[in-house]
């Protein structure tokens, strides 16, 4: 015989309201004594995000790019040539963008859709893209990458 819904909705605020008031049936003394929360080892203020973003770069494209941002006076980029396009790079990358191709939000190096945008439109001038300038590095934006990345080997060597 199953228990009728007045039956099943009484156990279940019985144990709703066991849980809130902290006495669960069977919970040993040591469950029953709280402890101080412990502190964590790092606080989350003191990360930030180094994540790497070739977007299909190659590693020696990514150093061609690297020896690039080096040169330029606007990028200011001073970290290793270690073709992984990290915060650094995209930091720099977006003071050469801020100045020359229209990137007006900050320079955080999280190459998010603005920043995307900006380097669609540099690609645009120079490096063949003829997709739509909407943040998304898709394949298009990447080959034109890549082009621009091969190029900067000839202008820009290190």
């Amino acid at each position: 015989m199953r228990p009728n819904v007045l039956t099943r909705t009484v156990v279940s605020l019985t144990a709703v309201v066991g849980l809130a008031a902290g006495t669960v049936a069977a919970a040993g003394t040591g469950f029953a004594a709280s402890q101080p929360a412990a502190e964590p080892a790092v606080s989350l203020q003191s990360i930030t995000v180094q994540a790497v973003q070739n977007f299909g770069l190659s590693s020696q494209q990514a150093k061609n790019v690297q020896c690039f941002l080096k040169q330029d006076d606007t990028a200011k980029y001073r970290d290793s040539i270690d073709g992984k396009l990290g915060t650094n790079s995209w930091k720099a990358f977006q003071r050469f963008f801020k100045k020359y191709w229209d990137y007006n939000d900050t320079i955080d190096g999280d190459p998010g859709p603005n920043t995307v945008m900006a380097l669609q439109r540099m690609l645009k001038h120079g490096w063949d893209y003829r997709d739509r300038i909407d943040g998304d590095p898709g394949p298009n934006t990447r080959a034109a990458f890549k082009r621009f990345a091969n190029d900067a080997s000839v202008f820009y060597p290190c």
